[in-house]
């Protein structure tokens, strides 16, 4: 599984020589300390998620990111661009607005300043007569942040200067470039409450080692086996596990239970029977599923494959963009993750989960991968739930995602514990302890 690329040739994710071996102790999962030093080094100089662009797809449509306790409004301008703007108004500082919707104008709603969708102060109560340092109209208004947007995404940074997003983002935009990200249906949309620390979340994404032990539906369709994957990661901490969509040789489900890949070939006229033996289904089914994807794609309406490889049609390249964001490619699918923290609490974060699908002509389901079988359309709201030991989403029980977020709170507790002092890492969990090691040069002033 050597893919050619033209882009920034990856460093080995299972070489432990690419590391420093700087410690990840406990106290990084609940120091208020490291909590204040995460604030000032690195969420206010990264590059953050506001949406999607389908939410603000007219002039005036804005959408509101709440991150910590800062608040940045993302509203789409009358020549199509995005810009994005702290929630704050110029008077006194109160936030306007909540949430997505559209406006004419943004208003503050303590004092009735409004503001254009360009961020200008447009009206002010009594501004001509009672302004002794002058009229704050045409001269105030919304303090603006650099706003990009890549692969559908409206993304926005606090820091005045540094890299633009495709700097800040490489080589992704170019790892990525035949996936059409933007047509993408967001068809399930959580943001759960969890009592762990972020980083829980990007050290889980950054490892397939837990999947045996956590994920036992996995095995049979996508091969995590140690040898199969490709593990890349890249300097600024960007990673990815690159995992082929067929079964496991070593994971094998009972002779009697149905196997989804079986359905997999099947969907596209591959008879699973007709091969001599459990090897020669998984490994000679894939290369046959990749042909007649590559040929039957058109008539059968997966416009998204276009421009895809034989790798992208049938593989699974689980991709963290350092810090906090975890994008699953999948053939048919993108599921994003984000882990952001509480804005006063290290011990506990907010997740979330965008499942998103391409839409397929016909298609009126769609399989969301971790939250079930979905219509295909954009949810008009985000679901704000408490995990509460899963509790406030028993929708979500016996998914893969749900699996994750059970193992949270006992790894959180395990951090405080006296007998953990290091993680003590197979070659495959390399990317666990390099994030943490970018991480600590954010920290200590050696990045961007």
């Amino acid at each position: 599984m050597n893919k050619p690329a033209d882009f920034e040739a990856p460093l080995d994710g299972r070489d432990p020589s690419n590391l420093r071996g700087d410690p990840i102790t406990g106290d990084r999962y609940y120091s208020h300390e490291f909590m204040q030093r995460e604030w000032g080094m690195m969420w206010t100089r990264i590059w953050h998620i506001a949406g999607r662009t389908a939410d603000i797809p007219e002039a005036g449509d804005f959408v509101v990111h709440d991150f910590m306790k800062e608040s940045v409004i993302a509203v789409r301008q009358e020549d199509g661009s995005v810009r994005a703007f702290y929630n704050s108004c110029a008077h006194r500082g109160m936030r306007m607005v909540k949430g997505m919707s559209s406006v004419d104008a943004i208003s503050c709603p303590y004092h009735g300043w409004r503001y254009g969708i360009d961020g200008k102060l447009i009206h002010a109560q009594d501004s001509d007569i009672d302004f002794p340092q002058g009229n704050p109209c045409g001269k105030l208004g919304l303090k603006e942040l650099r706003c990009e947007i890549w692969g559908g995404f409206v993304w926005y940074t606090m820091a005045k200067e540094g890299p633009s997003l495709y700097e800040y983002l490489a080589p992704m935009p170019e790892v990525y470039k035949n996936y059409p990200m933007d047509t993408a249906v967001r068809v399930a949309w959580y943001r759960i409450a969890l009592n762990a620390n972020w980083k829980f979340v990007t050290d889980n994404f950054s490892e397939s080692y837990h999947t045996r032990t956590a994920h036992p539906q996995v095995p049979p369709w996508i091969d995590q086996d140690v040898d199969t994957a490709r593990h890349e990661m890249w300097p600024n901490g960007h990673g990815r596990t690159v995992q082929p969509m067929r079964p496991s040789l070593s994971d094998r489900l009972p002779a009697d239970q149905p196997h989804p890949y079986k359905m997999i070939l099947q969907a596209w006229g591959i008879d699973p029977e007709g091969y001599a033996s459990y090897e020669e289904m998984a490994m000679q089914g894939w290369l046959d599923l990749k042909a007649a994807k590559q040929r039957e794609w058109k008539e059968r309406g997966y416009v998204h494959y276009e421009h895809m490889d034989d790798e992208e049609i049938t593989d699974s390249p689980h991709t963290v963009i350092f810090p906090n964001v975890t994008i699953s490619f999948l053939p048919d699918n993108l599921v994003f993750f984000r882990s952001e923290p509480h804005p006063e609490d290290p011990e506990k974060c907010y997740f979330d989960l965008w499942c998103m699908a391409f839409p397929v002509e016909g298609q009126e389901m769609v399989e969301s991968v971790m939250a079930g079988p979905k219509p295909l359309r954009e949810v008009a709201e985000c679901e704000h739930r408490d995990f509460d030991n899963g509790k406030g989403i028993p929708e979500l029980t016996g998914q893969i995602v749900f699996q994750d977020m059970e193992l949270a709170e006992g790894m959180q507790a395990g951090m405080h514990s006296r007998g953990y002092t290091d993680a003590y890492l197979p070659a495959q969990e390399t990317r666990v302890r390099f994030f943490h090691e970018v991480l600590n040069d954010w920290l200590e002033g050696r990045k961007p």
